[in-house]
């Protein structure tokens, strides 16, 4: 408990957690984690790795600590255990078998600590056909049918970007995995592991529309659904100076209010007959060309009508309503989202910028109480030689 006038920052505010650095997912899962309040010690390798990018950008490293830690030497291996023997989540992504191979698998580590959670985050899984081949983002949205779903009925599969797969099918999966074990953990006072796979989440996602393919109300293809741009009222159309709108009126009474508001006319009667959508996709496409984006917005925006403008990244930050929320924050010169989601009595923020690999050896080994991760500091000189001052 903090004392009083203490700040607690987040829900998970003292709770340790040890990253054994990676890309994609696992590392914006451990992000999730320092966002919450966890204290993130990132173990990287020495000579980097990770993203292409300078690490003072890398934002899915901020609020974390970082040390430096060559598992390949017996020394590294040891510090990790030493880590881990205090620490109450680790989060790992490599293929199956490599930490087992490096020393640092679930043996080991619930063997120094039995109430560790041993958080794994992989493609394909820790087993089947699969799990020890190499694979991405795409591929692994691309067996579970979630790409299949994805874009026109006339052309390819459109890439949502890694958001489905890496992140939304993987790292808030592990997140959810390590704090149910988290909590198991401090009822029980035992550890597991989490075996994340970003195919078993993003299969998990589409639930909903399992249910409706079930029951008869969606169709296995593109661009024929409600839900998939086949709907004409439930899309994206371009404005006169090349911006788009997004539509999605599904409710019959939004739906009146976008038709009256968009001038559809007769038109909007063909939003009951599938067979009249293509006239009605028409009818709303030549509707949006004929204003800017701005000017549609501004028609649209104290409305129920649930049309929003389409914004690019940069573009976002602005929106009123997300810069009413704080949605996006500024720290360190970078613009960034911010923490989500949000705390009435432990409120979250960014506390810290992208951690530079290696810059908190020495902090973490006195917090953490784990001397021989500290520097050596160097020898002294030999009685004879001479030091010379400036």
């Amino acid at each position: 408990m903090a004392g009083p006038g203490k700040r607690v920052h987040g829900p998970l505010a003292g709770v340790r957690v040890v990253e054994l650095a990676g890309i994609g997912p696992g590392p914006f899962a451990a992000m999730l984690l320092a966002d919450l309040g966890a204290d993130v010690v990132r173990v990287d390798r020495p000579g980097g790795g990770g993203l292409a990018i300078n690490p003072e950008y890398d934002v899915t490293n901020r609020n974390k600590r970082s040390v430096i830690l060559d598992l390949k030497t017996a020394d590294g291996v040891a510090r990790v255990l030493d880590l881990v023997e205090r620490a109450d989540v680790l989060v790992e992504g490599y293929r199956p078998g490599v930490a087992e191979r490096l020393g640092v698998g679930p043996g080991p580590c619930h063997a120094r600590n039995p109430a560790l959670v041993y958080a794994r985050m992989t493609g394909w899984g820790q087993d089947g056909p699969l799990a020890r081949r190499a694979g991405h983002d795409i591929a692994y949205i691309a067996i579970t049918g979630a790409l299949g779903m994805i874009g026109n009925p006339g052309g390819p599969p459109v890439v949502p970007a890694n958001l489905v797969g890496d992140y939304a099918g993987g790292a808030l999966y592990l997140v959810v995995g390590a704090l149910a074990a988290l909590h198991h953990a401090r009822v029980h006072g035992e550890g597991q592991v989490v075996d994340a796979a970003i195919v078993d989440g993003a299969a998990h996602l589409s639930a909903m529309i399992h249910g409706m393919l079930a029951a008869g109300s969606w169709q296995d293809r593109r661009g024929a659904n409600l839900l998939d741009g086949g709907c004409p009222f439930y899309g994206a159309y371009e404005t006169s100076d090349g911006g788009h709108m997004a539509v999605g009126p599904l409710e019959q009474r939004f739906y009146d209010e976008f038709a009256a508001l968009l001038g559809l006319g007769e038109a909007a009667d063909a939003r009951n007959d599938p067979g009249r959508w293509g006239e009605l996709r028409a009818a709303v496409a030549a509707r949006f060309k004929e204003r800017t984006r701005e000017e549609w917005t501004a028609l649209f925006g104290d409305s129920d009508a649930c049309v929003a403008p389409v914004l690019s990244l940069r573009e976002a930050p602005a929106h009123p309503h997300l810069a009413a929320r704080g949605t996006f924050t500024d720290h360190g010169g970078i613009t960034q989202p911010a923490p989500a989601p949000r705390f009435s009595r432990t409120p979250t923020e960014v506390r810290r910028g992208p951690a530079r690999p290696g810059a908190h050896t020495a902090e973490v080994a006195g917090d953490w109480d784990v001397p021989g991760l500290a520097p050596s500091p160097p020898p002294p000189p030999p009685e004879d030689q001479e030091t010379t001052y400036p």
